[in-house]
């Protein structure tokens, strides 16, 4: 077995026997809206054919008694233990061209000594290429189409794509740090940050996972399978459409965040135009998030 202080390869493997030229990062961070990480990732290793060739030694860097993983408990004795894991796949897609997937949880310790070592196997198994997908939360409407904000380590990998965000600060993420490094070292590495409803944010939204798999095949070239995860997505919009339905106060909600959105949109495409001419008179931020979280609370509820 090859190893190193932090993590090893499965006994009998060769790096030079598991190269791939793509890495997907999904470490189930700080934010993963629509929980739009967790279905992409579940999807490929149920309908992709996999192996684990490398795991980390999180006793090291998990603090247990913040995320305390779960015991089953039998009338009188205990029977299993859900261990964290955090493990490297190697992937094949519908062609067979093999991809990585580094999945599991995310470290609440060292997290520099474990960016070094992404990057040490990405160099070992010949990786050109990483990503990374999840979904944020975003004043939208669900009524009109999932937008994407597009980072990179260089601009031309996003393809000139225009994002919403000026400069502004965020909580850190360990996936945000091993891009931010990458960047640093001169690798590419590309990143979709998936814009979900943030009256949405807390439920499961497979449209949003389908939104993250397209951008990923688009910029690797493999060939996902999409369908029963397409079928999904159309589950549960169909499903969303019923639930909302003759629901006024969401009406109300969705009507002003559909104003705001088409604003934007129109005033994306008049970039020429001075502001104060797509000006509108729409609610402030707050007053939505007001009415957000009221009908979040209304879901609890029910």
């Amino acid at each position: 077995m090859q190893t190193n202080d932090i993590y090893s390869y499965r006994d009998g493997l060769a790096p030079e026997d598991a190269q791939a030229s793509v890495m997907l990062i999904a470490l189930g961070g700080f934010v993963d809206a629509g929980h739009t990480q967790r279905l992409l990732v579940e999807h490929i290793l149920s309908r992709h054919d996999h192996e684990v060739i490398a795991s980390f030694d999180v006793d090291g860097l998990i603090d247990y008694r913040s995320r305390r993983p779960m015991l089953t408990f039998e009338s009188d004795r205990y029977t299993s233990y859900a261990a964290p894991s955090l493990e490297l796949h190697r992937v094949y897609d519908l062609d067979g061209t093999p991809f990585l997937m580094l999945t599991g949880v995310e470290p609440d310790y060292q997290w520099e000594k474990v960016v070094a070592a992404v990057q040490r196997i990405g160099d070992e198994l010949g990786v050109t290429l990483t990503v990374l997908a999840h979904g944020i939360p975003m004043g939208v409407p669900h009524t009109r189409p999932i937008g994407v904000t597009a980072h990179a380590t260089d601009p031309s990998l996003t393809g000139g794509a225009q994002s919403p965000f000026g400069k502004v600060m965020v909580p850190g993420s360990l996936e945000g740090l091993i891009e931010l490094r990458l960047g640093k070292a001169g690798k590419d590495a590309i990143g979709y940050s998936v814009h979900v409803p943030h009256y949405l944010a807390q439920m499961p939204m497979p449209q949003a996972s389908v939104v993250a798999l397209d951008r990923i095949a688009g910029a690797t070239g493999l060939r996902i399978d999409r369908r029963e995860l397409a079928q999904a997505a159309a589950q549960a919009e169909a499903g969303l459409r019923e639930e909302l339905s003759g629901r006024e106060d969401v009406a109300e909600v969705v009507a002003a965040l559909e104003q705001q959105y088409d604003a934007y949109a129109g005033a994306q495409e008049r970039r020429s135009l001075p502001a104060a001419e797509v000006e509108t008179d729409l609610p402030t931020a707050d007053e939505i998030a007001a009415e957000a979280e009221a009908f979040l609370r209304t879901l609890d509820e029910e």
